[in-house]
């Protein structure tokens, strides 16, 4: 017998003496699927080749060599990165990460036809698509306004880019047998102190209200808004809130987003989750590691993570969760962002399905709360590693120590070689 199995008997009887079934959180977790998000391949630049700047309040920084240059490269990179990550995962796109562009046609024209290599993809591997219209980086973002704007015209090219993402949309949920979600997140908002808060978001209210007038089916779409609490530009007023999105998702039935990186650092995303669920009937999960503002660097196996995680399996609606990661760092390996970001997504979720959880529910409804605390100490030191490398194991792929021989190849045989 192997000292790998060895470890993993030995953290199966140390699990199974808190009263935690090993097996069971092993297929639990084998069920969770990721929307694992396209833009940290080509830092948000997209492929429409019109050399939009990076507006809207997006920011990467960082020189890596081998950014995506174009769908193909994005797509031979996400190859690259599931081949490392164990179980199965979704994709998530932005707007303008085409395949083609055609002469004359803008964002507002999209079709299935500017994915339809995405869509033969996505076929082909049998990996579900998402997918965000994009809001930002075109010059129709005009001081600092899409959807908000004053002016009809450009509210209405941005209302008709909503509706061609939400018919791509259609496109995939039609293929793969589940719907496609598209989250719609809008950066409109001022730098400084406004005079009419009203407005823009009475506008906005309107402008979705648009996009949405088609009722898709919701076997084929899924639509989320995600609000942000300010961005590099929209310090002192943003128009799509967190507190406006709930109201309107929870009014228009639509999923409401959570981006981790969108609030104030003191807030517990954490602790939303079962708050609003029980209004809101699904949450679509943005998952991000702000540095003191929304910086969106990869994710890290750290006490915010594994809060959310544990809220996540906690209770009987992992159904009612959409996992997507969103963050985007051109300082390292653009395919090694993805692949420790998503084990340690995956991980914190081990972690939480491990968790002695009729223990420590015994404790609190008997308001033991010493019992409560010690034992909640106490699962941090169980041996969870040996179960996460017998999940890897199981999907015959290398354990956390052997990954950077894999991504360091390819870096040598691919990234590096790109212009």
């Amino acid at each position: 017998m192997s000292t790998g199995n060895n470890n993993f008997i030995f953290a199966q009887e140390q699990y199974l003496a808190q009263g935690v079934d090993v097996n069971n959180a092993l297929e639990c977790l084998e069920k969770i699927s990721i929307s694992i998000h396209a833009w940290q391949g080509d830092d948000v630049v997209g492929f429409e080749n019109t050399n939009h700047a990076l507006t809207g309040g997006c920011q990467v920084t960082g020189n890596y060599p081998g950014r995506a240059r174009n769908a193909d490269e994005l797509r031979a990179d996400l190859e690259q990165a599931l081949q490392l990550i164990p179980g199965r995962h979704r994709v998530n796109l932005q707007g303008h990460q085409v395949d083609k562009m055609f002469p004359g046609v803008d964002r507002d024209a999209f079709s299935i036809e500017h994915f339809s290599t995405w869509l033969a993809w996505s076929k082909e591997h049998q990996i579900p698509l998402d997918i965000a219209p994009a809001f930002y980086s075109h010059p129709k973002l005009d001081n600092g306004y899409s959807l908000a704007h004053p002016d009809r015209g450009i509210r209405e090219f941005w209302i008709n880019h909503g509706k061609a993402i939400r018919n791509i949309a259609q496109a995939f949920g039609k293929q793969q047998k589940s719907a496609s979600i598209v989250n719609f997140w809008a950066p409109d908002g001022s730098k400084d102190l406004v005079a009419d808060r009203w407005t823009p978001r009475q506008r906005l209210i309107a402008a979705l209200d648009a996009i949405f007038a088609e009722n898709l089916p919701a076997q084929e779409v899924a639509d989320a808004v995600e609000g942000k609490l300010f961005g590099i530009g929209t310090e002192a007023y943003t128009v799509g809130s967190n507190d406006l999105y709930i109201a309107y998702a929870a009014s228009r039935k639509k999923l409401l987003c959570l981006d981790s990186g969108h609030f104030h650092p003191t807030e517990s995303v954490a602790d939303k989750i079962s708050a609003v669920l029980g209004i809101i009937p699904e949450l679509l999960l943005h998952v991000s590691r702000g540095v003191r503002w929304d910086s969106d660097h990869v994710i890290l196996l750290n006490d915010d993570l594994l809060q959310i995680a544990q809220e996540c399996v906690r209770y009987d609606y992992l159904h009612r969760i959409h996992i997507a990661l969103d963050y985007f760092d051109a300082s390292i390996n653009r395919v090694a962002a993805w692949v420790i970001g998503t084990r340690n997504m995956q991980k914190a979720l081990l972690i939480g399905l491990l968790e002695p959880r009729q223990a420590l529910l015994a404790s609190e409804k008997k308001f033991n709360l010493t019992r409560r605390m010690a034992l909640q100490e106490a699962s941090k030191t169980l041996p969870w590693g040996s179960i996460w490398d017998q999940f890897c194991s199981k999907h015959n792929l290398p354990l956390d120590h052997q990954i950077i021989q894999a991504l360091e190849a390819y870096d040598r045989k691919v990234l590096q070689k790109r212009g």
